[in-house]
């Protein structure tokens, strides 16, 4: 059996809406064991954000003072969504900007972009006032930078092995298992992750 040989870009022309999962050879230690959610794939390149790896030592209310969305003293009202809101290390581009990954609950016209299957991605301050003040979307992940693909890259790297794929779901995306989210994926697609660590690298 070839892993990930019935799992490449195979059925669908694009992978927007969808998971991509690293192989246990990924080379790209930026990547390592890393779950990416796909916001955009064409022919021009793909973007996505990387799920399970969280920013370290980055809070979202320190961020929401640290970029005067609110002043400090006003960090006691902040609503509980906003207090546990996850900050990820959403991919080796452009790290010092904000991307949100949300519910479809919330929209700016000219500044969302649907995705798929009721997800979005918003990259302006707006979303975030809205959060703090508790009217953002039901569910939202703040991810700093993002993973980029030039043209051809990511169907390379697929076809090369680098990469399985799998349907995301709000779990993968939204819930704060963040240790465990590689794993899930996996299993999504019917993946034993201690068989696919044994036999990486074998055809």
């Amino acid at each position: 059996m070839k892993i990930g040989s019935s799992q490449r870009v195979s059925g669908r022309s694009y992978l927007d809406g969808q998971c991509l999962i690293a192989m246990p050879g990924m080379t790209d230690t930026r990547f390592s064991r890393s779950v990416v959610y796909i916001c955009a794939h064409s022919e021009d390149g793909a973007m996505g954000i990387i799920l399970n790896k969280p920013a370290p030592d980055t809070r979202f209310p320190d961020l929401l003072v640290q970029l005067d969305v609110i002043p400090s003293e006003e960090l006691i009202r902040l609503p509980s969504q906003a207090e546990r809101m996850q900050v990820l290390r959403g991919g080796p581009v452009e790290t010092k900007r904000g991307f949100v990954l949300h519910s479809s609950d919330f929209f700016l016209e000219s500044a969302t972009l649907p995705i798929d299957n009721g997800i979005c991605l918003t990259a302006t301050l707006d979303i975030l006032r809205a959060i703090a003040i508790g009217s953002g979307p039901e569910n939202a992940v703040l991810a700093l930078g993002y993973a980029g693909w030039g043209a051809g890259q990511l169907e390379s790297e697929i076809q090369s092995n680098g990469w399985l794929h799998c349907a995301a779901d709000p779990a993968l995306l939204f819930d704060d298992g963040i240790e465990t989210k590689y794993h899930r994926a996996l299993h999504k697609i019917g993946i034993d992750p201690a068989f696919l660590s044994s036999t990486a690298g074998h055809a």
